[in-house]
């Protein structure tokens, strides 16, 4: 019989109002326990969820349990759970639907062990709340009286264990019952759940660990925030006023990635990097000191206390890697602040995924509140309101940021748009576009009519007025241009001849794409707002339209083009020059050479000339005549750029690491192959030629615009990024001195293991890793002693020499066309001012890291791609020789030079046990213990064993992916053997340490074509929609990295940033 019962409950409206509701409430005789010791069970009803047989107790967590250690109660391990409905609704009037609805997924789902008991409606169970009983005592009390009944009605056969932090609990009820036993979860330490029923379920505890320290920060809070979660930002003119005062410091807010929650760096900004006497970048440590900044942010920081400073945290991480040297390998102190207001927030398009299934049920059909994930770890969850949060579970989609409030532990944000499914290639590479704001939309109907035509009914012609004007070099000068195998976007041509007075004039031509693309036209704007064409790894999104890039700015062989030409008149022996002339031309180019057949006819080679097609209809005396012709001019060349780049070298000139492949392709212009290519000597001599040109004419246009000439800045890098590099360096008994960049350049030319080629890579990386952004600056915006560019050790530098593909070089063309220009007065009016320029060079920095950045995530998306589908345990290509270039407190950061992939290696896993090898080499994990030293590390097994790995030990390395539904996939890296990886195959261990790369592209590549045929995608439907701005398909990928390897030449290392 049912019994009538008032429930009188306290709630509280969104507006903060309090209201009394009094509510008739039913107990009954019995309910459904669940459990198969029932001795009841038609009584109770048991048809649901039974808790298992396979349990020594059964747990009955507190409400205050349920409420902080939900996900602690959610590993599988942790079985016979009994969730009280006093619990239940405890969380769900004090933490929320979300919260609430997750332990209802937990009730609902099959695979967990544990059940819900209505307690409340139980009538042996319900307890009234006495007079000045507080609601957390009537709850405790009422879950304790409920486990003291269950245990009796399974007839006292299965112990009970209530888990509880309410000391006065534990003290009033722990000896109270027999069978019924109340500890504490794992507050306190004498007795209690966790440290004496699962010691060794390590990561209950490390979670355990982190929520504690997470509730005990936002109860601090909470107390000195007035119940926010974070204090209120400064009002500007306080924090202009601070700022230049010097008690706050203003900067740019970096998140690290692989430690997003706790780490984030400022670098000083503006006034407040030259007045300020710190060294270094300013340590955020933790959400609450970030204060609602998010990555990017112009944020205004203050320094704490020193006493307060904080370190790194030198242990690896999930999904940890070298992105950045940073010279901070160990955790000594540096400055540490907070944030206390936002200049500039720069909030952007976010990719996110929705949360699964189970952690969305059973909510309505109206709006609802989802947190959903950001795609990089660097963004916190957003919370957006939708409908559609179960249909796009499967998506990625793009949400952006209205507003982050005081009182909100999350930003408010709201639905975009879909990109396409998770891990589907397409929808992938739409994910790295937008996270790098890259916009791949075809260039306009307006933008494609300024463009010239060019067809066999309407050919081009160089027009009457042009040739007038021009200077014509068609019937003067052997202009040839030396590129890729089959290169359709020629942009630079190079001559040389010796004038009647026995000097040597040298020539570099380059594309005249300016005069093509007028200022502040429709095709200029987009030019501008793109700055450069973006290479991925399977395609590329031009900056102009295929007409210029392949065609009319293409300097092919055997036909007429416009050029802006730089020429220099250079002694006949010495080589230096004499004079130097820059103007606008016509050429005709007579060669379009390919690096291999140039290298051949350098070395001696005539026979590749039957590979040349300019050779191919001549009667044997002009091509004997011609072909001497050649010769001498590529031989010439090459003396010549061997005498420019010895004296770059003599003053500094830095050769950096970095990697030059090409991609080959089948007769249906599929990927065929990647190769990795041998540096040839001719490349230098081309790379020299345009290193000379970018110079002179960097020399030019600040010699005519002083304070509005468009320079390429390559700051030295601070000393502290080197400390790594000299540690690793001096552990193989080499000393590096960085004092400046000869001294630099001479070390790593002197720190070479004959017995070991990859140390002096890897030495030459860490150097590279350590330099400063190459950027683009105004000369109006920084003093002229600023202008140095360190890696090159040139005194001024800019780019010049592909307009095609970067317009910084088109901004250049016109101040150069200015400066030479006989109308000073024309010309000038479409030149930036100052502070115009200044913004634009601030615009193309930011899209030179984005093609950067896109270009780096589109190859690691590659790599994951091929690993993925293979099995790690079996597949042979999985297993690789790695070599360890960096110790940290928890593993070692190796170096697959078969794959050029830097990754991390654990040595102590998440369950605290280390690595040891065996008698055979091969490794086990073992309870035991690291110790880490300078340059070595060392895992001692609790048996007494010891595993030594020391910096450049070569190590075999298993590798396999970790996936990922929120973020991107990674290579993870395991050493399976403390020996070097012998390649079974002697063929296979000829191949250049990159050659294996190739089939990684062309494998998933075909992988990727067999989905897309199996999904029906309509290939040639999205062929024609990329066709006008994006040369991807066919045989354009082989130009593509090509055109990656051409800018690395040009800028040393594309990676660091010349």
């Amino acid at each position: 019989m049912l019994q009538k019962r008032e429930k009188v409950l306290f709630l509280r409206t969104f507006r903060g109002r309090t209201l009394r509701i009094v509510r008739e409430h039913y107990l009954r005789p019995s309910v459904p326990c669940n459990s198969p010791l029932c001795p009841q069970p038609a009584a109770c009803r048991n048809d649901g969820k039974l808790l298992t047989m396979d349990v020594t107790h059964y747990v009955i967590p507190d409400w205050k349990v349920v409420q902080d250690y939900l996900e602690i109660l959610e590993f599988p391990e942790l079985k016979g759970i009994i969730f009280m409905q006093t619990a239940c609704q405890a969380v769900q009037h004090q933490r929320g639907w979300r919260q609430y609805n997750k332990l209802r997924s937990l009730l609902k789902d099959a695979r967990r062990d544990c059940i819900l008991f209505a307690n409340e409606f139980q009538q042996h169970c319900y307890l009234l709340r006495e007079r000045g009983e507080s609601m957390e005592k009537w709850q405790t009390r009422s879950i304790y009286n409920a486990a003291v009944w269950y245990y009796h009605h399974c007839q006292d056969r299965m112990p009970i264990v209530m888990v509880t932090e309410d000391e006065e609990a534990i003290q009033q009820y722990g000896s109270e019952t027999e069978g019924v036993f109340v500890i504490s979860f794992k507050v306190f330490p004498a007795v209690n759940y966790l440290d004496n029923f699962w010691p060794d379920l390590k990561a209950a505890h490390e979670l355990w660990d982190s929520i504690l320290q997470s509730r005990r920060e936002r109860e601090n809070e909470s107390q000195e925030s007035g119940g926010k979660e974070y204090p209120e930002h400064l009002p500007l003119e306080v924090l202009e006023a601070g700022i230049k005062s010097g008690r706050y410091i203003q900067g740019i807010l970096n998140v690290n990635k692989h430690r997003a929650q706790m780490e984030a760096f400022v670098r000083l900004q503006g006034a407040s990097s030259k007045d300020s006497d710190l060294v270094s970048d300013i340590l955020i440590h933790g959400m609450k000191a970030r204060n609602r900044s998010i990555h990017g942010d112009v944020v205004v920081v203050e320094l704490l206390p020193k006493d307060e400073w904080k370190g790194r945290t030198a242990a690896l991480c999930e999904n940890d890697n070298e992105d950045k040297a940073s010279g901070e390998s160990s955790s000594e102190p540096m400055p540490t602040g907070r944030v206390v207001g936002i200049l500039q927030k720069n909030w952007r398009d976010y990719v996110v995924t929705f949360p699964a299934k189970e952690e969305v049920q059973s909510q309505g059909k109206n709006a609802q509140k989802i947190l959903v994930t950001p795609w990089d770890y660097r963004i916190p969850k957003i919370r957006i309101s939708t409908q559609q949060a179960e249909a796009l579970q499967d998506f990625r989609v793009v949400v952006r940021i209205d507003s982050w409030e005081s009182t909100s532990v999350y930003p408010n944000g709201h639905f975009v748009r879909v990109l396409g499914r998770i891990r589907d290639l397409e929808g992938e590479i739409a994910t790295i576009l937008v996270e790098n704001s890259i916009s791949v939309v075809p260039f306009s109907e307006a933008q494609m009519c300024e463009m010239p035509v060019n067809t066999p009914e309407n050919p081009w012609k160089v027009s009457p007025e042009e040739e007038r004007e021009r200077k014509d070099l068609r019937r003067t000068h052997l202009v040839f241009s030396i590129d890729p195998k089959g290169c359709e976007d020629v942009d630079d041509t190079l001559s040389v001849r010796t004038l009647n007075n026995g000097n040597l004039e040298l020539g570099v031509h380059i594309a005249d794409v300016t005069h093509f693309v007028a200022p502040n036209s429709y095709i200029d704007i987009e030019a501008r707002t793109r700055a450069t064409t973006y290479y991925l790894a399977d395609r590329r999104y031009d900056m102009l339209p295929s007409i210029l890039s392949a065609d009319l700015c293409s300097l092919l062989g055997g036909v007429d083009r416009y050029a802006v030409s730089v020429m220099w008149e250079l002694d006949e022996i010495t080589y230096e020059i004499k004079k130097v002339w820059y103007g606008r031309t016509i050429i005709r180019s007579a060669y379009q050479l390919f690096y291999e057949a140039a290298q051949e006819l350098l070395d001696g080679n005539v026979s590749i000339i039957e590979d040349i097609p300019e050779f191919k209809d001549l009667d044997e005396k002009s091509r004997q005549a011609k072909l001497e012709e050649l010769l001498w001019a590529i031989g010439k060349l090459t003396d010549i750029a061997r005498h420019i780049r010895a004296k770059r070298d003599r003053c500094g000139a830095l050769e950096l690491e970095g990697v030059e492949i090409h991609v080959q392709l089948d007769e249906k212009k599929n990927i065929h192959d990647l190769i990795s290519r041998q540096p040839l000597e001719v490349h230098e001599m081309v790379a020299e030629c345009m290193i000379l040109a970018n110079h002179w004419v960097a020399k030019k246009i600040w010699e005519s615009f002083p304070h509005q000439a468009l320079l390429r800045q390559h700051p030295p890098p601070h000393q502290e990024f080197f400390s790594e590099l000299r540690e690793c360096a001096k552990a193989k008994g080499f000393s590096i001195d960085t004092r400046s960049n000869k001294t630099l350049a001479d070390s790593l030319g002197n720190a070479k293991d004959p017995s070991d080629p990859v140390v002096n890579r890897l030495l030459r990386s860490m150097a590279t890793q350590a330099m400063s952004n190459a950027l683009y600056v105004s000369t109006g915006s920084c003093a002229e002693a600023e202008f140095y560019h360190y890696g090159l050790a040139l005194d001024k530098y800019t780019h010049f020499t592909s307009p095609i593909r970067r317009y910084p070089d088109i901004v250049v063309h016109r101040l150069l066309t200015a400066a030479v220009s006989k109308d000073k007065m024309e010309t000038e009016e479409n030149l930036f001012s100052s502070k115009d320029l200044e913004e634009l060079c601030r615009h193309i920095n930011n899209r030179n890291r984005a093609a950067q950045h896109s270009q780096k995530q589109s190859t690691e998306l590659f790599q994951c791609m091929y690993f993925k589908d293979r099995d790690p345990e079996t597949e042979e290509r999985c297993i690789s020789d790695g070599v360890i270039y960096s110790i940290r407190t928890n593993g070692v950061l190796v170096f697959i030079p078969r794959f050029g992939i830097k990754g991390a290696a654990y040595l102590k896993n998440k369950d605290g046990l280390v690595l040891s090898c065996g008698p055979d080499s091969r490794s086990e994990w073992k309870p035991g213990s690291l110790q880490r030293f300078q340059n070595k590390i060392t895992s001692t097994t609790t048996g007494g064993d010891s595993l030594t790995f020391h910096l450049f030990d070569h190590v075999t390395v298993r590798i396999s992916v970790q996936t990922s539904r929120c973020h991107s996939d990674t290579i993870r890296l395991e050493i399976i053997s403390n020996k070097p990886y012998m390649i079974p195959n002697t063929e296979l261990s000829h191949q250049s340490p990159l050659l294996l790369k190739s089939e990684l592209v062309k494998e998933v590549t075909k992988s990727v074509e067999e989905a897309q045929l199996a999904q029906e995608v309509k290939v040639n439907t999205i062929q024609e929609e990329y066709q006008e701005y994006c040369q991807t398909k066919g045989r354009s990928l082989y130009m593509l990295l090509e055109e990656i390897r051409d800018l690395a030449l040009l800028d040393v290392s594309n990676d660091h940033g010349t």
